[in-house]
């Protein structure tokens, strides 16, 4: 449009004479200049014109409801994770029990265990004190059986002499002997 209007003030009179006047002449020659022009490329490059504006129409409209169907599946994921958000709490208590009862059957597990080893070794101990006190009570018999002999000995020397010994050695192998 501007072009027009610039190509019909330049196509004025050069004195000025008409500088205000339009040419209705050339201009008429213009205008169906421009038709004809507009005639022929619409002709040879209508279908294709529009087509591309018809199938650039289409595309934008594939890409508009390409991008509200994102939308929608995106406000689906935005709601599970804010849902899988507000949950978070609840599985953070629920995984904090677990790990405290999980702990908790550990720790008497354990406990149980030293328990059970505390019983062995008490049952250990008094059996080792059971033996060492039978040991020493042999041992202490021992001396004593051997104190007795020795005490008999001497008191047996001092009583006896030489004659009764040979008197009381006969007599035992006699009755060893006869028996």
């Amino acid at each position: 449009m501007f072009g027009l209007a610039a190509v019909a003030y330049a196509s004025g009179d050069a004195g000025g004479a008409e500088a205000h006047g339009l040419n209705w002449k050339d201009f008429l020659f213009r205008v169906v200049n421009f038709v004809l022009v507009f005639g022929v490329i619409a002709k040879l490059a209508g279908k294709k014109i529009v087509g591309f504006f018809r199938g650039r129409g289409e595309a934008i409209e594939n890409q508009l409801s390409e991008l509200e169907s994102r939308k929608a599946e995106a406000a689906k994921r935005l709601a599970e994770i804010e849902a899988s958000i507000s949950n978070l709490s609840d599985e953070k208590a629920r995984i904090e029990d677990e790990y405290r009862r999980q702990g908790e059957a550990l720790r008497d597990s354990i406990v149980a265990a030293a328990e059970a080893k505390a019983a062995q070794i008490k049952e250990q101990a008094v059996t080792a004190a059971a033996a060492e006190a039978r040991v020493a009570m042999q041992e202490l018999r021992a001396q004593l059986a051997d104190s007795v002999v020795a005490a008999a000995k001497a008191s047996l020397e001092k009583k006896l002499t030489a004659k009764d010994q040979d008197k009381l050695v006969d007599e035992y192998l006699t009755k060893v002997v006869f028996n």
